[in-house]
């Protein structure tokens, strides 16, 4: 992933043994033989949640889908916003939270070493939480690169060349594991290490529900059947339910652990991003009074977007508006799942007729958990109502559809993977792409292609899947993403 870090602790799961009589002299007494796995719990979290979802990192890894759908703009090297990297990396992921994950149950699930883990929180609540995260991942994985080594992955010595399932078959598990690890919960004690969600079951239960519900929406174009009844399931089961719900993770005053948009912005006093020009004009078009907490003034004093792919840059950085300190501070957290998301997902399903309810109350409701949650103290229900009562805001049956995918494109600011995810699924906002492309095409990317190691080390089945799933470039769509 060009340089992306990860805490890789998959050297220490293994350990060589050869007892004799005079007992196990290839064994260090000073080192345990399995890492713990509240340091196995927190590495996975950090990794494959704060990282993943904190859109600006050592790479454009994790910046890209907040380019394609025009919340960013680059204003130093004008490259990703016109699709410039087309092969991204997937392995980082594998080695790191998801090697730590299934760590973590394995020790919890095996005989000899599930009563020392058990020290770290009971065996089963570490293992709902550590299957809740490993589908989450494993999600993010897919709906990135389509179909991807799922089934087989994980294993160790015992594969090194894993197939590839069908995206289709991963989301079928996806929502298994989900449901029953959230019932796996057993009372027990909490799990130490687990620096999400501080080891709560109701709010670990909550947050596999919402997964479950966001994920059957993915299937509204190719499968809404099993969308439709995997959404009430979970609606039914409990989602986030209001603003105390959201999850979110938390940044620290730490140069190890410390918000990556501070670390690009003060750290190394770069600045190679700032709010675009389409986002903030259309927040200025409604009026949006999210649009100051999320962009900071320029050096003029005024909220100004930089153009969107246009070389050479037309101005310098601070000619622009970064993101504010609300979202760039060196604690500053990032949103992972918000109940205005789960809002705007409940408004949806009842307009496709989903579920039973009044859209235009949970669109509008939706549209106020988010004003409420970025404005904070400043929130007023007057500038709420002044809002939605606008042309371009206002609920409108007929355009229902553009109007929930507009306005949460508008919540899942600096939530870049999510809202493209949305922007491929719904088509909402319609976006011009860059009118001068790096990778040969002249569309918004709808997927990343897979790194250029697995041509070479997994030959066999990069050759099988993209035979089956189509041409390894950024247009060929994921199973879920249909016109």
């Amino acid at each position: 992933m060009k340089g992306q870090r990860f805490i890789l602790l998959a050297g220490l799961l293994t350990a060589a043994t050869a007892c004799n009589k005079f007992g196990d002299i290839n064994v260090n007494p000073n080192n345990a033989l399995n890492p713990n796995t509240a340091s196995l719990m927190t590495g996975a979290i950090r990794t494959g949640v704060g990282t993943t979802n904190s859109q600006v990192g050592p790479s454009s890894f994790n910046i890209t889908p907040a380019l394609y759908v025009q919340q960013f703009s680059d204003v130093t090297y004008i490259e990703d916003s016109r699709y410039k990297t087309i092969n991204f990396s997937f392995n980082g992921l594998y080695s790191g939270p998801l090697v730590n994950l299934q760590a973590v149950i394995d020790q919890n699930t095996n005989q000899d070493t599930k009563g020392l883990a058990a020290g770290y929180g009971s065996n089963a609540n570490q293992i709902a939480i550590a299957r809740i995260l490993k589908a989450y991942v494993f999600q993010f994985i897919t709906d990135r690169w389509g179909d991807v080594p799922y089934s087989q992955a994980l294993k160790g010595d015992q594969n090194f060349s894993p197939a590839f399932d069908k995206q289709q078959d991963i989301y079928t598990d996806l929502f298994k594991e989900w449901k029953e690890a959230a019932a796996q919960f057993d009372g027990g004690k909490a799990p130490t290490g687990d620096i999400l969600l501080a080891g709560n079951p109701t709010r670990w239960k909550k947050f596999a529900a919402s997964l479950r519900m966001i994920a059957a929406l993915r299937l509204s174009k190719v499968d809404p059947a099993k969308g439709k009844t995997e959404f009430a399931a979970a609606l039914a089961d409990g989602v986030l339910a209001s603003n105390a719900d959201n999850v979110r993770y938390q940044f620290l005053a730490d140069a190890n652990n410390e918000n990556p948009l501070y670390t690009n912005y003060v750290r190394s006093n770069r600045k190679d991003f700032a709010l675009s020009a389409p986002y903030v004009n259309y927040l200025k078009s409604v009026n949006d009074p999210r649009l100051p907490v999320y962009a900071a003034k320029n050096l003029k004093g005024d909220i100004v977007g930089a153009p969107y792919a246009v070389f050479p840059a037309p101005g310098k950085a601070t000619d622009y508006s970064l993101a504010s300190s609300a979202i760039s501070a060196q604690t500053a957290p990032v949103n992972i799942m918000t109940y205005a998301e789960i809002l705007f997902a409940q408004a949806e399903a009842v307009k496709l007729g989903w579920i039973t309810g009044d859209a235009k109350a949970l669109y509008e409701l939706a549209i106020k958990a988010s004003l409420q949650q970025w404005l904070g103290t400043t929130y007023t229900d007057a500038a709420y109502t002044a809002y939605i009562a606008q042309p371009e805001v206002a609920y409108s049956d007929a355009k229902a559809l553009e109007r929930i995918g507009n306005q949460r494109w508008i919540a899942l600011f600096f939530q870049g993977t999510e809202a493209w995810n949305e922007w491929r699924r719904t088509g909402y906002p319609v976006l011009t792409p860059a009118a001068s492309t790096l990778n040969g095409g002249t569309g918004i990317p709808r997927r990343l292609a897979y790194p250029t190691t697995v041509v070479t080390l997994n030959k066999a089945n990069y050759d099988a899947v993209t035979a089956r799933q189509g041409k390894d470039d950024q247009y060929t769509r994921v199973w879920w993403d249909k016109q």
